[in-house]
């Protein structure tokens, strides 16, 4: 079936399975909590609780962006890391800003949100065009406030993301070597359907492996709409992507009961074995080939920069 987890190198911190970060030499919790949903939710408190009840068990790896809920997000975060929380986080945010100046402005803005001194990875948001490696790189780049604030000791690691074809991905990657430039993380869409459909799983992740940087799993339910299927469950989803060489899974938490349900798999966790594989993706396949449960490949629904350019810079 591919490229799979090996189960090496792992320690377990309240039950808690912890997997390698590329080859940083840090250790992040195969499971993350991811920071679009604790903004969601109707009450701030619930979202600052799901945060801490994470990190409480066992938790460690936090994702969040600095345009999530017009950065409600960050703002939930921050105070859910106070009174000691921030020491028990590997942060991770994002910004949009393809030029120094947005990018600079934004990852400031991120960290006063947030209530840090430095993020421990940050992501450039949304690599989904094939100009973006082209505009990161450029002269006045974004890259260049990446460089800037890790020297100035702001944030430690870089990373990207995207959702939209992994052909974007690999261009980034071939940007990066042609510019010296070293991504320690890379986050992408992992899940049953990705493996047959635009697949990130296929084309992106050996090269990843290949590279050491971190493989970051998201969009493991497709933001539930993989379960609309009827064809696949959350449980079912959540192992074959942990299944996977990932370095974290970050699961969609807007209550209490999707995060318990994620920690129990986390701890549980075996990883599929090569029939159960097959037998997930043979019941997957053919709503996965119309790429109709996965819209943030074929559609612009869930593109934010699209919707607002003025955050590019």
């Amino acid at each position: 079936m591919g490229l799979a987890f090996t189960g090496k190198a792992e320690t377990t911190s309240n039950q808690m399975p912890y997997r390698p970060f590329g080859k940083t030499g840090e250790k992040v919790s195969s499971i993350g909590v991811g920071g679009y949903h604790i903004g969601m939710t109707k009450d701030p408190q619930v979202g600052i609780r799901i945060v801490r009840e994470a990190l409480d068990n066992g938790v460690n790896f936090l994702d969040n962006c600095w345009d999530y809920n017009g950065g409600e997000s960050e703002v939930r975060m921050g105070q859910a890391l106070r009174d000691g929380y921030r020491q028990k986080a590997f942060l991770m945010t994002k910004f949009d800003g393809r030029t120094k100046k947005a990018a600079t402005e934004q990852i400031e803005e991120s960290l006063k949100r947030l209530q840090t001194d430095h993020i421990d990875l940050i992501q450039l948001h949304e690599n989904i065009r094939m100009e973006d490696p082209d505009r990161f790189f450029a002269p006045g780049g974004a890259h260049e406030a990446m460089l800037e604030a890790k020297k100035a000791g702001k944030v430690r690691y870089f990373g990207f993301t995207g959702h939209k074809d992994p052909s974007i991905h690999l261009r980034m990657l071939e940007e990066a070597a042609k510019n010296s430039f070293h991504f320690d993380a890379c986050q992408l869409p992992l899940n049953p359907f990705d493996a047959q459909f635009r697949s990130f799983q296929h084309q992106v992740v050996p090269v990843l492996v290949n590279m050491a940087i971190a493989v970051l799993g998201m969009k493991s339910m497709g933001d539930g709409l993989l379960l609309k299927s009827g064809v696949v469950n959350p449980v079912e989803c959540l192992r074959y992507a942990l299944s996977l060489p990932t370095s974290t899974v970050i699961i969609g938490c807007e209550s209490l009961d999707i995060l318990n349900q994620s920690l129990h798999v986390a701890r549980t966790f075996q990883p599929m074995s090569e029939a159960e594989q097959r037998a997930l993706l043979a019941k997957a396949k053919a709503p996965a080939l119309t790429g109709r449960f996965e819209p943030f490949k074929t559609t612009a629904q869930f593109d934010g920069t699209a919707a607002n350019p003025q955050w590019l810079g």
